[in-house]
């Protein structure tokens, strides 16, 4: 049975941060370096730690660079852009490209300078710019650069796809934030070796730990601004904004001046999220904490937890009452509410797709209900050409559709989405709940406008006392109308 991982992002979230979490949790180092080391890539050492971040005990995971690639780090003013006269001498009036290393992340993100900027179009020429030297000699890669690296290293499959997935969202992030193609994307963040190390380090880390599911419920940032090569800028920051935007992730924004959430913190949460919303009951199995860098305000963690959902039965009462399966069911007390969420009127959005795999397409119909679709549908159909395709129906409440069409385009290939409102009949409908001799089950009642009502119990948790009793799903659902009936009479 595959595992469930909780990400606390209270604090932020950047790559390392991420990287030394999972580190913690147990996942293999030995393994993590084999597959780093497998990379045609250099020019770093890889220091996994221990350090004490507000008294806590935490796993530190450090790309150290060497002179060829590292830069200087600065002090808080200078990163977040308070300090506007604040210079090297001997550097032509320049701020001695912070931008041209890695973000600014808690120690933003290993200790290295601001990177904000870190793709851009490339319209002039290199040679002779004293502005993209002072001494550093660092590579300007495109995606399809990193892709190349990342096939060319001994991961696992799942870890690979993992990989290329992280820099699709940084790249296609990137591109939106500096107005140009994907062919012209061409990072500072992802091209330096620090950030290629933890994107890697991440994919290997999820896959090593057998995660199959991945809860967000918060991404939290600070405010205020950062200095980037190009000037100084907003925090959150236009890459990280983007992917947020385009991926439906949950932001808020704290009092914290400085960047908690980083471009390739959120490209990881885009990429490996599976739902923003923790179970009710749940049980901790292990927590793991990865350190940042610099200090905030707030304690510098990231908390990553794998869990185990409690279903009803799993409470001390529950148990009792299976052990005495000769008990008749119980109807819980208390009136049933209406559901107001299925009133008012809906906006369906559909398009068609001839050029995309079916686990795609699965995948962005699970990121569609998880971000608040009421229905998704894949339709067979003959699109030009009469080529066999499918058609993507979704349907939604209004105050939904941006987010949902900007899944959509992310995870889709199309290029364009109908929509129109439309108009429904509802039936009222509440929910109340049935007790069983193995627990608690969910009930959804409908009034029919001939008077009488249609009750079915929720297959959720009927299959859930099912397998944890041991006995025919059939027998739970009898058990519930039993109970149902009992009501009526």
């Amino acid at each position: 049975m595959g595992k469930t991982l909780y990400l606390d992002c209270t604090s932020g979230i950047s790559g390392d941060m991420f990287a030394a979490a999972l580190l913690d949790l147990g996942a293999s180092e030995e393994r993590l370096r084999a597959a780093l080391a497998s990379l045609p890539l250099g020019g770093y050492d890889l220091r996994v730690s221990r350090v004490s971040k507000a008294g806590l005990d935490c796993c530190d995971f450090d790309v150290a660079l060497d002179t060829l690639h590292e830069n200087h780090d600065h002090d808080m003013a200078y990163l977040h852009g308070h300090d506007r006269l604040h210079e090297h001498d001997g550097e032509d009036g320049h701020h001695h490209e912070h931008a041209h290393h890695h973000e600014v992340h808690h120690a933003e993100e290993h200790g290295h300078d601001a990177e904000h900027g870190h793709c851009h179009k490339h319209d002039h020429d290199h040679r002779g710019e004293p502005h993209h030297h002072h001494g550093h000699h660092h590579e300007h890669r495109g995606p399809a650069d990193i892709d190349a690296m990342i096939d060319a290293g001994s991961l696992a499959e799942g870890a690979k796809a993992l990989a290329h997935r992280i820099v699709d969202v940084l790249a296609h992030a990137e591109a939106k934030a500096h107005g140009v193609s994907l062919d012209e994307v061409h990072f500072h963040e992802v091209g330096a070796v620090d950030s290629i190390v933890d994107i890697v380090s991440a994919a290997v880390l999820v896959d090593d730990l057998g995660i199959d599911r991945v809860l967000v419920p918060q991404l939290v940032d600070g405010c205020g601004t950062i200095r980037c090569q190009h000037g100084i800028i907003p925090v959150p920051v236009p890459a990280t904004l983007n992917i947020v935007q385009q991926h439906g992730l949950p932001l808020s924004v704290c009092g914290v001046e400085g960047e908690l959430v980083t471009p390739t913190g959120a490209a990881i949460v885009a990429a490996i999220a599976s739902g923003f919303e923790l179970p009710a009951r749940f049980r901790v199995e292990k927590v793991g904490i990865g350190a940042g860098k610099r200090a905030y305000e707030r304690p510098s963690i990231l908390r990553a937890m794998l869990i185990d959902e409690l279903f009803p039965l799993d409470a001390p009462a529950a148990r009792e009452n299976a052990a005495c399966s000769s008990q008749m069911p119980l109807v819980s007390a208390g009136e049933p509410t209406v559901d107001a969420a299925y009133a008012g009127p809906v906006v369906r959005l559909e398009c068609d797709i001839d050029d995309a795999p079916g686990e795609v397409l699965a995948y962005a119909a699970e990121r569609l209900r998880e971000a608040g679709a009421r229905e998704v549908h894949w339709v067979p159909v003959y699109a030009k050409k009469g080529r066999p395709a499918w058609q993507l129906q979704v349907v939604a409440v209004p105050d939904d559709i941006e987010r949902l069409e900007g899944i959509i385009f992310a995870e889709t290939t199309t290029i364009g989405i109908r929509r129109w409102e439309c108009e429904r009949t509802v039936l009222a409908r509440s929910e109340s709940s049935v007790t069983t001799p193995w627990g608690t089950v969910r009930v959804k009642t409908v009034d029919l406008p001939d008077g009488s009502r249609r009750v079915s119990p929720e297959y959720e948790d009927s299959a859930a006392l099912a397998r944890a009793a041991g006995i025919p799903l059939q027998k739970v659902m009898d058990a519930v109308q039993l109970g149902i009936m009992g009501t009526d009479s």
